[in-house]
């Protein structure tokens, strides 16, 4: 990560949660807003940013929301809900869900009633405006993210590029492989809470249900 990783983190991790949604009918203007926002600031992760909107920007609207499903609902190797990670469909899933929402009610802030809290833009979008308490929670489920990213990696989706600038952001060891990635995400998230003290004002994204992803 450059060395103002503290001013440039937050930024990254917003623009990674608006590309990372699913595009609906404000989708051309995603890429751009990010690419004006972020162009000029240094580092890898920058980069890895401009890289996907380049390639957004040429894409039909029609066109993306079909790539979206395609890379995230038809397929439990890149689900981007953390927890399906950590838990899988258990009812331990179900009690890291409700230790979620309890936690970020606890800290003031009420997550939209039509998205599950550990949907991974809604966790990006934290961790831009509590950088802190957002980067620790990110860390926690760290393992999780580092799947997906190697997922999204075999898969040759432009969307791993997002997932790598995330990776830059978080601190710490990454994990060595895919498999290490695996083993330490099945362990499960730590105990420790991790507090969120933001109120978002962007409402979730609304997405097609597939059945590829149990949410």
């Amino acid at each position: 990560m450059s060395r103002n990783g503290t001013t440039t983190r937050p930024v990254v991790f917003q623009a990674a949660a608006l590309l990372l949604g699913y595009p609906g009918p404000d989708w051309p203007g995603r890429p751009d807003t990010v690419r004006e926002t972020v162009a000029g600031l240094p580092g890898a992760e920058i980069q890895l940013l401009l890289s996907f909107c380049a390639q957004a920007e040429r894409e039909d609207p029609l066109a993306a929301a079909a790539r979206y499903v395609a890379t995230f609902d038809r397929s439990r190797r890149r689900c981007l809900y953390l927890t399906y990670y950590t838990d899988g469909d258990t009812r331990r899933r179900g009690a890291a869900l409700a230790r979620l929402k309890s936690l970020y009610r606890d800290h003031g802030w009420l997550p939209p009633d039509d998205e599950l809290p550990d949907f991974l833009p809604l966790m990006l979008e934290f961790a831009a405006r509590a950088p802190e308490a957002g980067t620790a929670l990110l860390t926690e489920y760290r393992a999780a993210i580092e799947v997906l990213r190697y997922a999204l990696e075999a898969h040759r989706s432009p969307y791993a590029h997002l997932l790598q600038a995330v990776c830059r952001c978080l601190p710490g060891q990454a994990p060595a492989s895919r498999e290490e990635a695996l083993r330490l995400s099945r362990t499960g998230p730590p105990t420790e809470a991790v507090g969120l003290d933001v109120l978002s004002p962007f409402p979730a994204q609304p997405r097609p249900n597939d059945e590829g992803v149990r949410r």
